[in-house]
């Protein structure tokens, strides 16, 4: 006991109490408000000799099951890697005889379960239509990681099919994987699509994790737990090999508990695929370190304007948003207050009507990709039907139905409204706002209060649309946590122009450094 009394009190020195934690998961917890930079923390400890890759994934294997499938169920990894124990002794023996490959070298990652991943584990979209079927290889976002020396640890659920299967579904639910629990309040939802990403990360199951977002799952279970999440511009990141809904607006992203940690997954993930043909346009920035913008004093001098219109929906939100400006204002940033944003009252039915062509289509040509499952959503559809009682208890399938009666993308209607909405939230929308008043940075409240899940009713959403502009646009958008309200987290963004995330990673890290808003779980 002597003995591992001080390799905890080793341990503790990078804050991290990893094997005290194995040990007793909650009461530990509760009590380390953690103050980010895990990766960088974690690195200096294996270099030192204190801990190993190995002990590391153990230990996390050893929360999953301790708190994740037990105790308070968080029901967050649908399912972890048989080989991430030997994989990370690899990683150990490699680091031992040549040093580490990066900053991820033996940090152990989740991935959402709707992307590929070429080894024992499954990719499903959280759906039993593909639980018979393996991804031929890994998505090339995972070949990054892997080639940066990152263990992938597991896969996180998700709302399935990445939440664009209802009109009226429950986020965190999916038929494969059950109902992923909010660990801030059991009993509350922690958002869609990449839930189990945030509420895992969330609960300390890994060191972070990868989402991914079409318009606000990245940012709503980052900003509903309590996280760091970066949802990139269109294209800064490879889509090849992630289950797709739209190929004008999906992308993967980081979400992690500190800007640093986020930026230490972007970096490994931000490169050309010739597969993606959106990862290799003209304009995408040569390739940069992301942590050159981790500067305390970023905001000194930004000009950062408030989208009030994009609040006004709970007051103690708001509250907790106005400390948010006050503390920019603090480090030096001139607030332009308030910035009127226009996108049209058209945005919101012209992305759907995209959304439901696009969806067909990419989903389509990926599962022609697949052996042992559906090859056609006219084929997904039918199984569905089929096995009702397991995949349609709590919602239907009328997205599917309604993708399904779409034409091609040569259909004039799609073009005429893709170009449209483009129009709307870019050019017209951030864009324009961002000219007018001459600001560097838009920001808002992300969303509103986690709201209690209710599986007969579907999602109840509490207010907040920060993330639809900057989706449909293809542009860069960062949530923060920002403080609490009744113990329930709430997350402010930075939104910006294509291309632009060193600038709002400045921001971001520069008002989180200032404030060190978050805090862990009671569970």
């Amino acid at each position: 006991m002597q003995a591992l009394t001080y390799r905890i009190t080793r341990l503790a020195s990078g804050a991290w109490l990893l094997l005290a934690l194995a040990l007793s998961p909650a009461s530990a917890f509760a009590q380390d408000a953690w103050d980010g930079d895990a990766i960088a923390r974690l690195q200096a400890e294996m270099k030192s000799g204190a801990i190993t890759s190995r002990e590391l994934v153990r230990t996390f294997l050893t929360r999953i099951e301790t708190i994740d499938k037990h105790g308070p169920a968080i029901n967050s990894v649908i399912e972890v890697n048989p080989d991430a124990l030997e994989i990370a002794t690899q990683l150990d023996a490699e680091r031992a005889r040549s040093g580490p490959r990066g900053p991820l070298h033996g940090i152990p990652i989740l991935l959402k379960d709707n992307i590929d991943t070429g080894d024992k584990m499954l990719t499903t979209a959280g759906s039993l239509a593909l639980v018979n079927s393996r991804a031929p290889q890994d998505a090339f976002l995972v070949k990054r990681l892997r080639d940066a020396g990152a263990v992938i640890l597991g896969k996180t659920n998700l709302s399935e099919w990445a939440n664009f299967r209802s009109t009226h579904s429950t986020s965190g639910w999916s038929g494969r994987g059950g109902l992923t629990r909010n660990p801030y309040a059991l009993d509350r939802n922690s958002c869609g699509s990449s839930s189990g990403s945030g509420a895992a990360i969330a609960a300390y199951l890994a060191v972070a994790a990868v989402g991914s977002e079409t318009d606000g799952s990245i940012v709503c279970p980052s900003g509903i737990n309590g996280l760091v999440g970066i949802k990139p511009t269109v294209g800064l990141i490879s889509r090849s090999g992630v289950i797709p809904i739209s190929a004008s607006q999906d992308t993967a992203g980081p979400m992690a508990l500190s800007v640093a940690d986020a930026v230490a997954l972007l970096n490994a993930m931000a490169a050309p695929d010739p597969k993606d043909s959106a990862s290799t346009v003209a304009m995408r920035p040569a390739a940069t370190d992301y942590g050159q913008y981790l500067k305390a004093d970023g905001l000194r001098g930004a000009r950062v304007g408030v989208v009030r219109s994009l609040g006004g929906f709970d007051a103690r939100v708001d509250k907790v948003f106005d400390q948010a400006i006050a503390a920019m204002k603090a480090q030096g940033a001139e607030i332009i207050d308030p910035v009127e944003m226009k996108t049209g009252d058209k945005l919101g039915d012209d992305e759907l009507l995209v959304l439901k062509y696009e969806f067909k289509d990419g989903l389509n040509r990926y599962l022609a990709t697949r052996s042992d499952a559906p090859k056609t959503m006219a084929e997904l559809i039918a199984f569905n039907d089929k096995e009702a009682a397991r995949e349609l208890q709590h919602f239907g399938q009328e997205i599917f139905i309604d993708s399904e009666a779409k034409g091609p993308l040569s259909s004039p209607e799609y073009r005429k409204v893709s170009a449209r909405a483009k129009r709307a939230a870019g050019r017209d929308g951030i864009d324009a706002a961002m000219k007018k008043y001459k600001v560097d940075v838009l920001i808002a409240p992300t969303v509103g209060l986690a709201w209690k899940t209710d599986l007969i009713n579907g999602d109840h959403y509490t207010g907040g649309n920060a993330s639809q502009a900057a989706a449909v646009a293809g542009y860069p958008h960062i949530t923060v946590p920002a403080g609490f309200v009744e113990g329930l987290p709430v997350g402010v963004s930075f939104i910006g122009g294509a291309w632009t995330e060193g600038r709002l990673i400045q921001y971001a890290y520069s008002y989180e450094q200032a404030t060190k808003a978050r805090r862990p779980p009671k569970l």
